[in-house]
């Protein structure tokens, strides 16, 4: 950077070029002049939406620059998604009674977290009335959605102090973004600190965290490590969580920019009536290993990347604890490589990418002739994605559009995606755009076989196409977004009740499903005094399906979702966050009044239920301490099957950080 002439140094510190760089996204040149009054970053984006980077310090003051070139050679590979919705954003909630991804996201419209136990030990991302299998999740960009299923997919060695952001996006090139994408951002808190935090409360909950980052000119280095584990708030319901994740970033002067990541996650908990309702006794244990590389460069009118990545899970699930019944260790390797040119008519861009995904296990593929030690069954597979997209801003204006094809064992299939934009006036933005996406069965799909379940193996790939129009709006301390979307889901792959094959659960995709949704949200944020953030939001969800069959979960989606958020500052240290959130799901679910007899079962409609967390926080210097309070009103509640999740909750804790 050239000459800075501001007191807020440290402020303008986080626009440097490391990997989480705020310009890093927008993928081009920016020359900056005068940057006014309280004006956000996120106005100076190419993309449309509101796609607020956490990491990008709000300028509170008229700050005079130098004519500073900001380069975007360092932007993700999530860069060519067509639509871009903010879930979560660590700055703007820092104060509020958040300690897990999981509750982080469970207020977002666009979101429907089913947990099955407490701090999101087990939990599925539903995203706009699609199910967990047809959620893709990224962590900065790079794929690791699990191919066996989405219930290990965010299972995730990353810790929510280390994330700064989280976006959904849609129209993301290739397969497996069904219903769309979850991009977990990961950055520092500071440039250099070390940060330790410490918490614990009700049925034996304990938690430790310790995290650090530092950088030294053209290298970052972030590391954290963290242990979770609780007694269980009902029978079989104990849990213990390891999480260690590094991210290293260096931008060399003449090879480009590399940026590494790598985690590791341990978990085994209690899975009292997870996956079988009146079987009180089961039990998992899961491990995790990634670890991706991508390197970015830019050369004149060009800009080249590649990323390679790979995921390593082991699951054991027992039907009864300590007699194992499915072991499953699954590979996914990923590779992607992309090129960018920048012309008079916008910027092209041409790439593609390849995965592969292997897995051994007890009943999940085909059978071995000889076992792969303790494992009988094996599957491999292979996919690949071309795509070809163009992006042209001319005024007011932005156009976008993309062309490709997959290649899959089921053959070969075209995706496409268009987008455009209009900005009438300072701060409001209008968007529209239409995407094709589709899923692969996952392994589970194909083979699963139970007392209960019989799989298919003449299952096809699932499509849909989403139409979605989106306006947001931007002023001082105020913002507002409206989103409504459309799918038309076709060959939709569902468990269905068949009574004709022994009343169990068959895998099939025997119908369309088209889904209709619109999301509200408003806020108001200011830095100082007793008020210092009110947001609103508004979910709803309506589907239509063409055949009358009894379907386990496409038809459970979340029809209407509100969610209210206040932060107040107060006696100078002290803030008090409170998040109120009502939840109204669509669907029934067999409950079992025996535990471990299902011979007595009666189908229930879900219940409405209101949830309350609260936080109330000290912080002077380098000490946090904070008080927690979930589920304050003791409601009565379930996200999946009738399974009760935890009554109130309160957790103390203390959080030291030492850096600049």
């Amino acid at each position: 950077m050239k000459n800075i002439r501001t007191k807020q140094t440290p402020c303008f510190r986080r626009w440097s070029r490391k990997g989480w760089a705020a310009f890093a996204s927008l993928h081009r040149h920016v020359t900056i002049g005068v940057l006014a009054v309280t004006m956000s970053i996120l106005l100076l984006a190419t993309q449309h939406a509101s796609a607020h980077d956490a990491d990008t310090a709000a300028v509170l003051k008229t700050l005079r620059i130098d004519e500073v070139g900001i380069s975007g050679s360092q932007s993700a590979p999530t860069r060519n998604v067509q639509s871009q919705t903010p879930l979560f954003d660590r700055k703007a909630q820092a104060a509020a009674p958040v300690q897990t991804l999981e509750s982080a996201l469970r207020l977002a419209p666009s979101v429907d977290i089913r947990e099955r136990g407490g701090k999101g030990m087990q939990a599925d991302i539903f995203i706009r009335g699609g199910s967990f299998d047809q959620t893709m999740v990224l962590l900065n960009g790079i794929d690791f959605t699990d191919a066996r299923t989405g219930h290990q997919s965010h299972s995730l060695p990353v810790d929510i102090d280390c994330i700064s952001a989280v976006d959904l996006l849609d129209g993301v090139p290739g397969v497996g973004a069904f219903a769309g994408a979850v991009n977990i951002r990961t950055a520092p808190l500071k440039l250099t600190y070390l940060r330790f935090e410490g918490a614990g409360g009700q049925h034996g909950y304990a938690y430790a965290n310790l995290s650090g980052a530092v950088t030294s000119g053209r290298f970052s280095l972030l590391a954290a490590g963290s242990y979770r584990r609780s007694d269980g708030y009902r029978h079989n319901t104990e849990f213990a969580n390891y999480n260690a994740f590094v991210r290293a970033t260096y931008e060399a002067p003449r090879a480009g920019f590399f940026d590494l990541q790598a985690g590791y996650q341990n978990r085994t908990f209690g899975s009292n009536g997870f996956y079988a309702a009146y079987n009180p006794d089961q039990w998992e244990a899961t491990s995790t290993a990634l670890a991706s590389l991508r390197w970015l460069k830019q050369a004149g009118r060009f800009s080249f990347g590649a990323s390679a990545s790979y995921r390593k899970n082991f699951d054991r699930y027992d039907w009864t604890r300590g007699t194992a019944m499915n072991r499953h260790n699954t590979d996914n390797v990923g590779a992607r490589l992309w090129a960018d040119y920048d012309w008079r008519a916008g910027t092209t861009s041409l790439g593609g990418d390849y995965a592969f995904n292997h897995i051994y296990s007890t009943n999940l593929g085909e059978a071995l002739s000889r076992p792969h030690g303790r494992y009988t069954h094996a599957k491999a597979r292979s996919t690949g994605n071309l795509w070809l997209r163009h992006a042209k801003q001319w005024r007011r204006f932005d156009l976008a559009a993309s062309a490709g094809i997959s290649l899959t064992p089921y053959g070969t299939s075209a995706l496409w995606s268009l987008s455009g934009g209009y900005t009438p006036a300072a701060g409001l933005h209008l968007g529209i755009g239409a995407f094709q996406s589709m899923r692969l069965p996952t392994f589970t799909d194909l083979y699963y076989t139970s007392p209960a379940q019989i799989n298919n193996l003449d299952l096809t790939p699932e499509s849909a196409v989403t139409y979605l129009f989106d306006t947001g709006y931007m002023k001082n301390s105020w913002r507002l977004s409206l989103q409504t979307y459309y799918r038309a889901g076709r060959d939709i792959i569902d468990w269905v009740w068949r009574e004709d094959m022994g009343d169990k659960w068959h895998s099939e995709q025997t119908s369309r499903l088209d889904t209709y949704g619109i999301e509200l949200s408003g806020g108001y944020t200011v830095a100082d005094g007793f008020l210092r953030r009110v947001t609103l939001s508004y979910g709803y969800i309506t589907t239509d399906r063409n055949s009358d069959i009894i379907a386990k979960g496409a038809m459970d989606y979340m029809r209407h979702k509100a969610a209210l958020a206040v932060e107040v500052h107060f006696l100078r240290r002290m803030s008090l966050a409170l998040t109120a959130s009502v939840y109204d799901r669509n669907g029934s679910y067999t409950h079992y009044p025996v535990p471990g007899d299902p011979s007595l079962s009666e189908v229930r409609d879900y219940e409405p239920y209101f949830l309350l967390d609260g936080r109330l926080q000290w912080e002077k210097g380098i000490c946090r301490l904070y008080v927690d309070a979930t589920n304050i009103t003791d409601s009565r509640y379930c996200d999946l099957g009738g399974i009760p999740l935890p009554g109130a909750w309160v957790t103390a804790g203390v959080a030291l950080t030492i850096g600049r």
